[in-house]
């Protein structure tokens, strides 16, 4: 479960990865691709931390990549560290001029940028299917065969992979591929500081159907370096919530289509991290392969009932909201359980 951070020179994504992940790419010489994790913040764990107060807390973490690319080669350099990431988070400099028209060019230079590879890559498939005999296509082959004319051609108009629609079968067809516009991505506009960023406008003027926040990275390095009590009064002093860096981790979350569940207890409060529409079986599979193996059933309440019942486990099952679900239950974001099993 990666993102890759992606932008044009100096347009602050190092700064943002630095400050989401602790990690200093910058300080790193010579390493062109750098890897850190981001705590994803999570009110309904630090809850439940509180209640039991473990010795161990678990958060849930996404995977940030940086990568230093500059020159000629710069796009080839992406390309070559960044093909594995599941999604995309883009960043936008908006704080050099502020203009709303200087933003939509940097978008997409890099958008272009991205959508040739892609196109070369359908291209050269093309090709290869052209020459195989058709007594030699393998179902995989005739779906392609089908389906990347018309990837081709939506590429051409400058369109996006991530926003035509596939069937199950077109879309396992195009696995194989790593294209870079059917990944999943995040634009992050970097305004300067006292800037509001032009979400709607630029959502406009770009087309993009993809989310769009706005941060100032230089004020939000500010906050990241304050020790916590610190950093506390100062965003209680701004009559700030939380961190901007924080949405973005969490949105970040959403992008790459995870949820969370808890386990809890006196040694570990835990939040678990699985894809949308996992069904129990395999979330129990998640904690060790043996709860999957000899999974029988899993109890279950959700957070939300948890709290509206005092955060106590008595209230719960007391007033029924504690429910014993199967193999075919799927596990719901934020969903508390214990899971039943034999080895």
């Amino acid at each position: 479960m990666e993102i890759g951070i992606i932008g044009l020179p100096q347009s602050g994504k190092s700064s943002l990865f630095e400050i989401m992940t602790g990690v200093k790419s910058r300080d790193l010489h010579g390493e062109t691709c750098v890897r850190g994790l981001a705590t994803v913040p999570d009110g309904r764990l630090d809850h439940l931390a509180a209640l039991y107060n473990p010795p161990k807390v678990t958060p849930a973490r996404v995977t940030f990549i940086d990568v230093h690319a500059v020159g000629e080669k710069a796009y080839t350099t992406l390309r070559q560290n960044l093909s594995g990431a599941e999604g995309l988070l883009t960043v936008i400099d908006g704080f050099t001029t502020g203009d709303l028209a200087d933003m939509v060019e940097a978008y997409r230079e890099l958008k272009d940028e991205l959508i040739l590879a892609d196109l070369m890559v359908v291209e050269n498939r093309l090709e290869r299917l052209a020459k195989m005999s058709k007594v030699a296509f393998k179902p995989v082959d005739k779906v392609q065969m089908e389906i990347l004319p018309s990837v081709k051609a939506h590429l051409e108009e400058g369109g996006v992979i991530r926003d035509m629609s596939f069937s199950p079968e077109e879309r396992h067809a195009l696995r194989s591929f790593s294209f870079w516009t059917i990944k999943p991505e995040l634009i992050v506009l970097n305004m300067g500081e006292g800037e509001k960023a032009p979400v709607e406008e630029f959502q406009k003027a770009t087309g993009t159907r993809s989310e769009v926040m706005g941060i100032c990275v230089l004020v939000e390095g500010e906050i990241a370096a304050l020790p916590p009590s610190e950093q506390r009064e100062y965003l209680k002093a701004m009559d700030i919530e939380e961190p901007a860096f924080n949405r973005i981790i969490r949105g970040a979350f959403r992008l790459l289509k995870q949820i969370s569940f808890f386990t809890i207890g006196e040694d570990e409060v835990k939040a678990w991290v699985i894809p949308e529409g996992t069904k129990a079986p395999q979330a129990a599979g998640a904690i060790h392969g043996d709860f999957e193996r000899g999974f029988i059933k899993a109890e279950v309440v959700h957070y939300d009932d948890f709290v509206a019942c005092g955060s106590q486990m008595q209230a719960v099952k007391a007033m029924g909201k504690m429910r014993l679900e199967g193999r075919e239950y799927v596990v719901q974001d934020g969903d508390i359980i214990t899971f039943r099993f034999h080895l």
